[in-house]
């Protein structure tokens, strides 16, 4: 059995003129938060053994929050995780699977779209929170029945869903 974790980042401030959308950096609350998951992820008892991160400071910021509070693995930052699409996301998750708990860090569209897609069953409860969107700082939490290497469609089980305080 393998297990994915997506982590939507946390919530970043608007771009100041001038700033490009990839150097939004955390607002306060957004920090609060990633110590939150990372909290979270330590009382959860998960530890991911490969931590796949987006470049952008949003990304980076909420990995450094939640690294304060839980472990994270060997990690890899990986510009193609701001610019695919939850293909990509999953393509990337194949090419780097060879360890058995994999984190990602990255961007919706693609979070929401990635965990639904594989997402074949799950925890009813997780499924219905999923289902009303994936919000900053979301955390889903899918198993697989092999190795991350052959996650499909449909094949995984949305064992948890895990939102920051207050959204």
């Amino acid at each position: 059995m393998s297990r994915l974790f997506l982590l939507r980042h946390a919530k970043a401030g608007w771009a100041l003129p001038g700033m490009r959308d990839f150097d939004r950096p955390l607002d306060a609350s957004g920090r609060a938060d990633a110590e939150a998951v990372g909290a979270e992820m330590r009382s959860q008892g998960y530890v991911p053994d490969l931590t796949l991160c987006s470049n952008a400071v949003r990304a980076r910021q909420t990995l450094e929050g939640i690294a304060g509070q839980a472990d994270t693995g060997r990690v890899l930052f990986c510009d193609k995780l701001y610019s695919e699409d939850a293909a990509g996301y999953l393509a990337l998750i194949h090419e780097n699977a060879d360890s058995g708990a994999v984190l990602v860090i990255g961007h919706n569209p693609m979070m929401e779209d990635l965990a639904t897609a594989v997402s074949g069953s799950g925890n009813a409860d997780a499924r219905a929170s999923l289902s009303s969107g994936f919000p900053t700082s979301g955390l889903a939490v899918i198993d697989f029945p092999g190795s991350l290497k052959r996650a499909a469609l449909g094949n995984g089980y949305l064992e948890a869903f895990h939102t920051a305080a207050g959204h």
